[in-house]
């Protein structure tokens, strides 16, 4: 029960690209409806809990969750340059390493030798499977492909940046997840708001994605709900191994164009990763 537990953040979280996609609309009214889903979700989850906010609790909530907003808007303007098949496993890689590096620099984490050696073996899995992600059949590549790799790279850089620091301020001051759900969609609000705004996000497709968001929600319950049963190790491992589902979903459900040695590439890195993931989840306490 409690493994079926961990792998709710492993589905809602590993599918919620494709189901942005799915739901329609562009990154913009995509990222406004989910936040607004987000935010349904943590008003329901904070009358249930009644946590206690302090004002830093508040302010670094709303903080983080600004930041997750632009994690999300893009992660979701990649698509356009490399699809969810590629975008997916891509964006989760580049985030592992990331946060990984971040913890062993700022928060000493890797303290012993087997953590190091475990460390690093987890992350040239997640670089060599980021790689194959990114591998092209020659035959299909052209000069278009590289322009929209370059450009869905640096999209994903930025995104990556958004997620990273919505984590690590949280980690900082110490908040724990219950605390941060409501803070965190407030945030996610405002921000959302601020990047669309311009770009006439309020229509139907915004609408639609307000499920996505709820999705999202579920997911953050999911692994609140599975940290006190089963550690952060196995809740942290069993979370990565979703990305599988919009691998798969962007390239049989969404029918973005790709030979079969281009559907191996992805596939394998996707699975890379995902024990770059597994084994990255044995460093920590």
């Amino acid at each position: 029960m409690e493994l079926l537990l961990a792998l709710i953040p492993a589905i809602c979280w590993g599918s919620i690209i494709f189901l942005n996609v799915k739901l329609g609309g562009d990154a913009f009214s995509q990222l406004l409806g989910t936040a607004f889903g987000a935010i349904i979700f943590s008003i329901g989850v904070f009358f249930v809990t009644s946590p206690s906010l302090t004002p830093t609790i508040w302010m670094v909530g709303i903080i983080s969750g600004m930041f997750w907003a632009i994690g999300q808007r893009n992660q979701l303007a990649s698509v356009k340059y490399l699809g969810v098949s590629r975008t997916v496993p891509l964006s989760t890689g580049m985030q592992l390493i990331s946060t990984a590096l971040v913890g062993v620099i700022i928060f000493k984490e890797w303290s012993q030798w087997t953590t190091i050696l475990i460390g690093t073996v987890s992350i040239l899995f997640i670089i060599i499977g980021v790689v194959f992600t990114v591998l092209e059949d020659k035959n299909k590549s052209s000069e278009k492909n590289g322009k929209n790799n370059k450009k869905g790279f640096l999209t994903l850089l930025l995104s990556t940046l958004g997620y990273l620091i919505y984590v690590i301020i949280i980690r900082w001051y110490k908040i724990d997840g219950w605390s941060a759900i409501m803070p965190q969609s407030i945030g996610i609000v405002i921000s959302s708001i601020v990047l669309t705004y311009q770009h006439k996000p309020f229509n139907k497709y915004a609408a639609r994605n307000i499920i996505a968001g709820i999705w999202w929600g579920i997911g953050n319950l999911g692994l609140l709900l599975s940290l006190p049963k089963i550690g952060v190790a196995t809740s942290y491992s069993l979370s990565q191994t979703g990305i599988i589902i919009s691998t798969l979903g962007g390239v049989f459900f969404l029918g973005e164009k790709k030979s079969k040695k281009q559907v191996i590439f992805v596939i394998v890195g996707c699975i890379l990763i995902i024990i770059g993931g597994v084994l990255l989840g044995f460093t920590k306490k």
